[in-house]
Formats: structure tokens, C-alpha cells, sequence
């Protein structure tokens, strides 16, 4: 079904161009680049056929041979540009003008959708112009239609239909009342660098920052402070996570050291008081009034550290930024050591691509610029400046245990990116090379051969191979 593409209209394959910065509304060949207009010979009828071009409007017609003093059908299709759609109102005349004497008619609205159907009696022969005089809810517009010829007689119109040759091969008929009711538009390659692009996977991780490892700062039972404590909940800064508490253990009891410190701290608090006053009658030296100030200035840091988070009851510990639960290590209930994990907080926002690429292509991994990145779960593709992403770092040599060298990439995760999954993840890199380029968008692949729909005129594509 060729008509899901874009088809290109290539100047160098010497057919029909679509420009869109034509502001005279010059038509282009629909044959050789220089006529304007092609022709259908049959034994009875002649059919001439005229593409034209302006910024707003792209014009293909069908229209009988122009015999001065013989009324002919000009079946004009006219289509809104940039994206060809079908024009649906506004008056447009046409003008048939040679030599200086003008034949015009007046349609107030399309004789069907996107067309108009005129019919016009040329008062002269001779060489002239044709004229569409568009006025719509937009504004007032032209499209000119260059070097139309009147003919005398209808034998002359035979013989210059039959000095037109159109080449069929290898072509397809896609009217215009088909492509107006799809995507589809025309357009010019474009000419310039073209560099190498490297297919690789990538997993997907949190940057660094945007996750945290939760972990228990003493030892003792563990216990969630919700009751739905599982991956994927939500969870607000500061938020309690869990807390530790050391009832019931004969050992590193947390109770009992929340209370020891806040005993030895009033101890000292006391001892120190009373050791200042003496200082000041004299009755207590200056050395032992210091060794009073240090050791209640080391019970109040360790009552301090302790009294943050801590209570008779256990030791509460919150959450160190929002986000998600993101993993979870230890079940509730269970005992832990000091500084072991409990779980994970992730925010998920930014993440990173990690990815590996052989190393035949270590000489231009220096020149990545971006990067295409399609997510297997919802099956789209994103530009790398579409996620407002960069590049972070490649690899300059491959590890004893892996040749592959890494390439890592950074994204705001304005997708559906999962951190765990894979990713397809398309390298692009500079060139210096020039090269002719089409859209991905235009190509058709055929048992790993690609081709580009070339338009002959607005009906009319022939298929080319590309490569």
C-alpha cells in the first residue's frame, strides 16, 4: 500500500518538482524539466495535463486541447499546501490569456470536493498563459500556468500531444481523490552530511541523583511504617519509611542506648554546671573544669545524633527525597545491621542509557551528534532532542572481559521508559561526505531493497530504487 509514504518528488530524476518558495507560481515538467504540461493521445480526443506550483496551493489539471473558437474542459484538482489537502470553498477563475486578449469563467465553489471543472472557448491561437484567480476565506491568490498554447486546428493539437512522451515504466496510478484522504505530500531531497548511523541496545538506569538506597542506621528489628510499603508506591519527601527498634534484644538494644546517652548526658550537663560554679570560687581547678566540658560536650553529640530520629521506642527513618518505591530488600520484621540496604527511592526523571557498540566503530564514536531511541513497550520512537537528552560519554578502549565499548546517554523521561528494560537506540554520527538523503518516512523495503515513489505528475509515481 504505497500510499502510507511520502512520495519524493526528485528534480534529478528530471520529473515534476513541488516548490513551495515558487512565488511566481511557475508550473514545473511533468516530463523533461522544461514543458509545462503533458498530453493523452487517443484516436478521437486529445487530453493536455498542466502541474503548477505556488507557496500555497499546488495545482494539477486535465483540460482538452485548446482549439481557438472550441469550447474546452479544464478538470482542475487543487490542493492546499503544506499538507495537500483538498481545497473545499472559495471562488476561483480561471484566465486564458493570449496574446493580449483574455477568456475567463467564474466558479464560486468546487464542482466536487478539491475540484473545479471549467470550461473556456480561446478567442485566438497563439502562445499564452493560464491563470487561477483563487479567493478564499485566507485571502486573494494566484496560480499561473506558463507557456499554454492555443492551436489552430485540431490536427496540430495531434501532433504536438504525440511529440510528448510520458514513461510509464515501472509506474502507479495514485489519483489525487486517493491522497486526499491520506498523509501524503511531496517534497525535495535534501542534499548534505550524511553520516554513519550505529544500531545498538541500551538498558535503561536512574541517573545519578535521581535515586537513593535507604538504609538502616543501627542495628536491630525492622519495621515498615505502612503498611503497603511495595515497589512501585508513591512516596513524599520526608516521609516515614520504616523504623528500627531493639525491644525484645539482649544486644545492640536501641532502647537501651537512647536511654544510656540521654542518661549520660544529663549527667554530664549536671557535672559540668556544678563545675563551673566551683571554677568561679576557686574551689575547682582549670584543667578539671575542662575535662568536665569535654565529656559533657560528647555526651551531648551522641545524645544529639541519637534524639534526631530517635525514641524510647526505636529509631524513625524518613525519606530523603520524593518519588517511588523502587525496590525493596528486607521483609518487615526482620532484624538488620547498621548500614544495611532496606530499599530504594527512585524519582525516575532523568535516566540513562547504557549502551555497548563493537569496536569497528571506535574511530567515530568522537563524532555522535544524536540519537533516535525507540521504547519496545509502546512501539515510538523519540529523537534524543525530543527528551531533551545528551550524550555523556564513550568509551576509549574495551575491558578484558567485554569487547564492546559503552556508550552512555542521558534523557529526561518524557516517555515510558522503565529503568530495568531495554531500549533500540540508533547512533547518529557527522560526516564530512555529502550525500542526496530522503525522509525514512518516503521508503518502502522490499526484501531488504528500498525504494522512493517518484512523482511523474500529481497521478502519476514511478518507483525507483534507492540506495
Amino acid at each position: 500500500m504505497f500510499f502510507k509514504y511520502i512520495f519524493l518528488t526528485m528534480l534529478t530524476f528530471g520529473v515534476a518538482a513541488c516548490s513551495h518558495h515558487n512565488h511566481e507560481g511557475e508550473a514545473q515538467s511533468d516530463h523533461d524539466g522544461h514543458d509545462h504540461g503533458t498530453a493523452e493521445v487517443s484516436h478521437e480526443e486529445v487530453k493536455f495535463q498542466f502541474t503548477s506550483y505556488s507557496d500555497d496551493f499546488e495545482l494539477f489539471a486535465e483540460a482538452d486541447a485548446f482549439v481557438a473558437g472550441e469550447t474546452a474542459n479544464v478538470l482542475s484538482h487543487f490542493s492546499a499546501l503544506p499538507d495537500f489537502r483538498a481545497v473545499e470553498e472559495g471562488k476561483i477563475t480561471i484566465v486564458l490569456s493570449v496574446d493580449g486578449k483574455e477568456t475567463r469563467q467564474t466558479l464560486d465553489k468546487p464542482t466536487r470536493k478539491g475540484i473545479y471543472s471549467f470550461d473556456i472557448t480561446p478567442g485566438t491561437a497563439g502562445k499564452g498563459r493560464l491563470i487561477f484567480e483563487i479567493t478564499n476565506s485566507k485571502g486573494c491568490y494566484e496560480v499561473n500556468v506558463p507557456d499554454i498554447t492555443v492551436f489552430s486546428g485540431h490536427e496540430e493539437a495531434h501532433e504536438a500531444a504525440e511529440s510528448i512522451v510520458i514513461s510509464k515504466t515501472n509506474t502507479a496510478v495514485f489519483t489525487k481523490e486517493q491522497s486526499w484522504k491520506v498523509d501524503f505530500a511531496t517534497g525535495f531531497p535534501a542534499t548534505g552530511p550524511f553520516g554513519q548511523v550505529i544500531k545498538t541496545t541500551a538498558l535503561v538506569q536512574a541517573a545519578q541523583g535521581n535515586e537513593m538506597v535507604v538504609t538502616a542506621t543501627s542495628a536491630g528489628i525492622m519495621k515498615f511504617s505502612s503498611s503497603n510499603m511495595f515497589e512501585g508506591k508513591e512516596i513524599a519527601p520526608g516521609q516515614p519509611l520504616f523504623t528500627i527498634s531493639g525491644i525484645g534484644l539482649a544486644e545492640d538494644n536501641l532502647g537501651v542506648k537512647y536511654a544510656g546517652a540521654k542518661s549520660n548526658f544529663e549527667r554530664a550537663e549536671a557535672d559540668y554546671e556544678r563545675a563551673s560554679e566551683l571554677a568561679k570560687d576557686r574551689i575547682m581547678s582549670e584543667k578539671d573544669l575542662l575535662e568536665a566540658r569535654n565529656r559533657y560536650e560528647t555526651a551531648k553529640a551522641v545524645f544529639e545524633n541519637l534524639n534526631k530520629n530517635t525514641h524510647e521506642s526505636g529509631q524513625s527513618i524518613y525519606s530523603p527525597l520524593p518519588g517511588f518505591v523502587k525496590q525493596v530488600f528486607a521483609q518487615n520484621g526482620s532484624y538488620v545491621e547498621a548500614g544495611q540496604a532496606v530499599l530504594i527511592v527512585s524519582q525516575n526523571k532523568t535516566l540513562v542509557l547504557a549502551a555497548e557498540v563493537p569496536q569497528r566503530f571506535a574511530p567515530i564514536l568522537g563524532t555522535i551528534y544524536s540519537a533516535n531511541i525507540h521504547s519496545l513497550g509502546d512501539n515510538k520512537t523519540y529523537t534524543l532532542e525530543q527528551l531533551n537528552g545528551k550524550l555523556l560519554s564513550y568509551g576509549k578502549a574495551a575491558g578484558p572481559d567485554n569487547f564492546l565499548i559503552p556508550v552512555t546517554l542521558q534523557i529526561d523521561n518524557r516517555g515510558n521508559f522503565v529503568p530495568g528494560s531495554f531500549v533500540e537506540v540508533f547512533l547518529k554520527t557527522l560526516t564530512n561526505s555529502q550525500a542526496l538523503t530522503v525522509p525514512v518516512t518516503a521508503l518502502l523495503e522490499e526484501q531488504g531493497n528500498y525504494f522512493a515513489w517518484v512523482q511523474v505528475n500529481p497521478e502519476l509515481f514511478e518507483k525507483r530504487e534507492v540506495g
